[in-house]
């Protein structure tokens, strides 16, 4: 749940041009009959060949493997089945009944074939003991994914605490957050250019408030604009300065987004 409030404290990334309805608005005009399914399916396609082939462990071709056929369609239940009040995103949503529908579909397969069953690669190691490296390997796998899963807790909790100190909670995020991209791309770069600055970052460590003058003339923006978002910008920079490998993974999209702007810049100069 607190992964969920981070990732809405960053809001949906998008390009240049791209519409700012989420997916969870799109299913919502699809069922009142305000949006075109076919589009919204089409649009999402990419999305539907990541996800299977990343089950499949291996590229699906959408003109020829049956996987594609069976995620299109469990994509195609998810927008019916979809209930917003649950409190997860519709992509998640949609990954998982895609992910249980070729669950499914590999089962079914597995009764009508002559499969090579897990226990032809069973093994006796040095100790006379049986061992089965697939299963040794899946049991690897998830004790590392329980690894990350604890570690980005850990994480969460630090920065917390350090949030707090700025009289700032975690569960607040989402509510600092934009609405608006190119609000949010705007911040993060101020929060970024206080963070890249020593001065200026130890300056507001040791006072506990923004150096606004600054931070105005490096964004060329008002003193209204780094007032009224104080807190989102705060939240940044620590974010930026901490030691949060987890957590700043989710700053690297609004990272590229500035950085493709600022190429773009140079360009046009």
């Amino acid at each position: 749940m607190l992964l969920v409030l981070f990732k809405r404290f960053f809001g949906k990334q998008r390009s240049a041009g791209e519409s700012e309805e989420s997916p969870e608005d799109t299913v919502a005009r699809i069922r009142e009959g305000l949006a075109s399914r076919d589009e919204f399916i089409a649009a999402y396609q990419p999305y539907i060949v990541k996800v299977t082939s990343r089950f499949c462990k291996r590229y699906i071709d959408p003109t020829r493997d049956d996987e594609f056929s069976i995620a299109l369609s469990a994509f195609n239940e998810a927008i019916e089945q979809y209930a917003s009040h649950a409190g997860k995103s519709f992509l998640g949503f949609a990954e998982t009944v895609i992910r249980r529908r070729l669950i499914d579909y590999v089962r079914k397969e597995q009764r009508h074939s002559n499969t090579i069953s897990y226990s032809s690669f069973e093994t006796v190691d040095e100790e006379d003991q049986t061992v089965n490296p697939i299963e040794t390997q899946e049991a690897m796998q998830r004790y590392s994914l329980q690894q990350d899963a604890e570690a980005r807790q850990m994480e969460i909790a630090e920065y917390n605490g350090c949030l707090q100190h700025y009289g700032i909670t975690f569960a607040e995020l989402p509510d600092l957050s934009p609405k608006h991209a190119d609000s949010r791309l705007l911040l993060a770069s101020i929060s970024l250019s206080l963070a890249a600055t020593p001065a200026l970052f130890q300056s507001f460590e040791a006072t506990q408030k923004l150096p606004i003058k600054e931070l105005c003339v490096l964004a060329g923006v008002s003193r209204k604009t780094i007032e009224r978002n104080r807190k989102y910008i705060i939240a940044l920079a620590l974010l930026h300065k901490g030691d949060y490998p987890y957590l700043q993974a989710y700053l690297q999209p609004l990272q590229q987004v500035n950085d493709n702007e600022n190429d773009a810049k140079g360009v046009r100069a």
